[in-house]
């Protein structure tokens, strides 16, 4: 069958996949590029393409909206991919000093979620800060200039900064958010739970060759094929857990626990119930091509 696959520069997975040659052999692939992950819902919602990956914001964001959203898996766990970053002589120490400062990152992702988890631990909530939806160059450009007081970062973006030692990092996201890239798709694209599965599969047979040959990789990212930035890239695949594993409990529970959170800081408008008698029996365990 004649897959469309869409697939935006801020997840790797895809973004490779349309740069790989021979990625989803099983399907008739057709890649479709657009510009950022919270457009996918609208997007699906367009008949642009049958299947997407973001982080794990935009489909809860989907679910929300009143659309049907069906997940065929996810990436590992992602610890380095976010960041807070502040100026290196910010007067700000701890999370509680960003209370009523403004904090530029691209709002509606999982960096949303990364900040209302660490706003949790100091008492405070989303509402507590002056959130600004700055595109990830801008934002570093925003705390350079100093009219933000911080900016939640995500790859590249944020090993680049990283390696420029130019800010300082209040937090990192850790193990404190899963921080999964998920796939997913809408019930009105008509996916069958095979074709999902057979998704994950060529997913999980594509990061077993990109973690084998993450030169190869960091050419295909490597847009101006500048040496520097190939490096970088080389550095950020080899780091990086390419696993996948299957829309198993494991993950819609992750998700379920984003949305309660999400509801408590103000973000949705009502609770969301995300069903995990939909969830396949694999229970999180790598799956294969």
């Amino acid at each position: 069958m004649v897959l469309r696959i869409g697939h935006h520069p801020n997840n790797l997975h895809l973004r490779l996949a349309s740069l790989w040659p021979g990625a989803f052999a099983s399907f008739k692939p057709e890649f479709v590029s657009y510009v950022e992950g919270r457009e996918t819902a609208t997007r699906l919602q367009a008949d642009e393409f049958d299947i997407g990956g973001t982080g794990s914001t935009p489909p809860i964001l989907a679910a929300a909206s009143g659309l049907s959203v069906a997940y065929a898996g996810a990436s590992a766990p992602r610890p380095t991919n976010g960041a807070i970053f502040v100026a290196k002589t910010a007067d700000i120490e701890t999370i509680a000093d960003l209370k009523g400062k403004p904090i530029a990152l691209v709002d509606g992702s999982f960096l949303t979620y990364l900040l209302a988890k660490r706003l949790e631990e100091a008492g405070l909530t989303l509402n507590d800060v002056e959130r600004r939806d700055i595109a990830p160059v801008p934002s570093r450009e925003a705390l350079q200039e100093g009219t933000v007081a911080a900016w939640i970062a995500m790859a590249p973006h944020l090993e680049q900064s990283l390696v420029s030692g130019e800010f300082r990092v209040l937090a990192h996201c850790g193990d404190l958010i899963p921080n999964r890239s998920t796939f997913w798709t809408i019930k009105d694209r008509g996916l069958s739970a095979e074709t999902l599965d057979a998704f994950a599969g060529e997913l999980q047979h594509l990061g077993q060759q990109i973690a084998a040959d993450p030169e190869k990789a960091a050419a295909l990212l490597s847009v101006d094929g500048n040496e520097a930035e190939r490096r970088a890239w080389t550095r950020i695949v080899s780091e990086r857990n390419w696993d996948v594993i299957t829309a198993d409990t494991r993950l819609l529970r992750e998700q379920q626990a984003e949305a309660d959170t999400l509801f408590a800081h103000g973000d949705l408008a009502a609770k969301l119930t995300i069903d995990t008698n939909t969830a396949d029996t694999n229970n999180g365990k790598e799956i294969g091509p």
